[in-house]
């Protein structure tokens, strides 16, 4: 606690300094509009703040809300959440090499991260370098997942419970893209450390890839020796919208100790695909991703391990008023949908040949105001039903949920 102690008196006495100082120096620099957008970009298509010509600018999120909701008729009553701030600090160290990181605090600072702090060494379009901690590419929703973007409160469960939602390691790799009159081409590529056995031996008593997420060791040291491949292709039309298609896989066991083998090389592989479009005329936004997990179980775990998942999420989000209000001259009002599916044990018992549940099926409604592009108000109704492993009637949670969040 001592170092986050520390951490937060500095951005305490950094926050002040910049209070004194003569605020027509300040600027801010805007989210890079220039070319096609892909989410490869998310980690810096954001919004800085800029002193004079200092080679730092600094930015951030915070998001907050409130919830009442009920499992089976029971409830915990009313709930207020400060669920995350998030600093960005970034920095032209010289032109074409580029520094950027990203602290998260979550809950009240429970848990203080660092999701991302990487320098890029800008060669070519074609052929970027990146190294250090890095936010591993697979899916859509690990790299673009700042909470201003989405009309939802809660992240998708897909991306949070079965894939490890702002899944980042210490790792290199090249990434690249190509334009082309209205086509777009991308590439990303890296090798970081990896997952652990946690994946398998957690508290959840399921297979579980968000558990490696505790073991801060992976910043300094690889838990096998063995390094996690990420790598995502992409294709975007200005017209069309975005594909992309990605994986991640590595060894997660310690199949080794002092050179003596204990078990064989257990992998965890990962293939998913996003899409995103907005349709012409009614300017409706659609974004999904959905991706299938494998994992080596070991033949002494119980069936109530998965080696197979699957899940996703289908965002869809119409614009229906954009006008000034109150005072804000581009407010937007939406209406919103996401539908959610994840089945943490895709298969059937070894005894009975009857399917394996452990499912959950959600629906969310939503209606959101944007102020401003970078601020959203947002309340969402949230129904999920989850069955167990023996498929007993699923368990129902609804309720309400009420917050906002904005970058700053």
């Amino acid at each position: 606690m001592k170092k986050y102690f520390t951490l937060l008196v500095a951005l305490y006495t950094a926050s002040a300094s910049v209070a004194q100082i003569d605020p027509t120096l300040l600027r801010r620099t805007p989210k890079d509009t220039g070319g096609v957008q892909m989410n490869m970009d998310a980690v810096y298509n954001r919004p800085f703040l800029q002193l004079g010509k200092l080679p730092v600018a600094l930015g951030g999120y915070v998001e907050a809300n409130y919830q009442y909701l009920k499992t089976n008729g029971i409830s915990e009553g009313h709930q207020f959440q400060m669920r995350r701030m998030t600093l960005f600090v970034s920095s032209s160290i010289y032109k074409r090499i580029k520094f950027l990181s990203e602290i998260e605090f979550e809950d009240g600072a429970k848990e203080i991260s660092i999701e991302f702090a990487s320098v890029d060494f800008e060669l070519s379009p074609l052929l970027n370098f990146r190294g250090g901690v890095i936010m591993n590419p697979i899916g859509a929703f690990n790299q673009n997942h700042d909470g201003p973007k989405w009309e939802f409160i809660d992240r998708p469960i897909s991306a949070t419970q079965m894939l490890p939602a702002t899944w980042s390691n210490v790792g290199f790799g090249v990434f690249g893209k190509k334009y082309s009159k209205d086509w777009v081409y991308a590439y990303e590529a890296y090798f970081t450390n990896g997952f652990d056995d946690k994946i398998i031996d957690n508290k959840t008593g399921k297979t579980f890839l968000p558990a490696s997420k505790e073991n801060p060791d992976r910043f300094e040291e690889s838990f096998n020796g063995s390094p996690l491949f990420t790598g995502k292709v992409a294709v975007k039309n200005r017209k069309i919208g975005e594909l992309g298609l990605s994986y991640m896989g590595g060894v997660y066991n310690k199949y080794q100790e002092d050179g003596l083998v204990i078990d064989k090389k257990r992998r965890v592989n990962v293939v998913a695909v996003d899409f995103n479009t907005t349709l012409p005329k009614m300017n409706t936004y659609i974004n999904g991703e959905w991706a299938w997990v494998h994992v080596d179980v070991p033949d002494t775990y119980t069936e109530q391990f998965g080696r197979k998942q699957q899940g996703g999420f289908v965002d869809i989000v119409q614009p229906v008023l954009k006008k000034p209000m109150m005072g804000f001259e581009n407010a937007m009002l939406n209406l919103a949908v996401r539908l959610e599916y994840v089945d943490w044990n895709k298969g059937t018992f070894k005894s009975t040949g009857g399917n394996i549940s452990d499912d959950v099926y959600a629906i969310v409604p939503a209606i959101s105001w944007r102020p401003t592009s970078q601020t959203v108000i947002r309340l969402n109704y949230r129904r999920n039903q989850q069955q167990d492993i023996l498929g007993n009637p699923p368990a129902t949670t609804a309720g309400f949920q009420f917050g906002f969040s904005t970058y700053f």
